[in-house]
């Protein structure tokens, strides 16, 4: 009887459903980038000197983001603020910024497809932007100043699991 258990009980884990992943640009996707963001030295090291400081006075940056083919309805947004000389991400999630001020602030979207490319390494930010593959509004000098920070933005959607379909509106 124990034997006939344990076996049940294995084959239960082994055919148990895998998690699903939240909607890539997603709210829940949103708090995952957030902490990945956090975790990846790239972001919250090298734009904590003068990125973060582009502020306004305000205390932080936003940065707005969706996936072109879901509609701009389905943006998600992450805050940025300095703490602890790091650029950390404070926020992911629903819009919670009505308006942007683009001098500070970043607006970014791209197709599904895109996102996953840029995501896998395929290619970064100044080729995205080249060839149109990836939409940008905000400051742009200061964003051609951190290039490379910014190339390890764009891989968050490679590491950050989630699926195709598009986010609720």
């Amino acid at each position: 009887m124990q034997k006939a258990l344990a076996t049940l009980f294995t084959v239960g884990l082994l055919t148990a459903p895998a998690a699903v992943a939240a909607p890539l640009m997603s709210a829940e996707w949103a708090a995952q980038a957030c902490q990945q963001w956090n975790k990846t030295p790239a972001l919250t090291d090298e734009l904590a000197d003068k990125w973060i400081k582009n502020d306004k006075g305000r205390g932080y940056k936003i940065m707005q983001m969706y996936r072109t083919d879901c509609g701009e309805t389905t943006k998600v947004e992450m805050k940025i603020q300095p703490q602890g000389g790091k650029a950390l991400c404070t926020y992911g999630g629903k819009v919670q910024t009505a308006n942007l001020d683009l001098a500070v602030d970043y607006v970014m979207h791209a197709e599904t497809k895109r996102w996953r490319e840029m995501g896998a390494g395929e290619y970064g930010p100044m080729r995205a932007m080249m060839f149109g593959r990836l939409q940008f509004s905000g400051p742009k000098g200061e964003a051609m100043s951190v290039m490379g920070p910014f190339e390890q933005f764009l891989l968050i959607p490679g590491k950050v699991p989630g699926d195709d379909a598009c986010p609720a509106k």
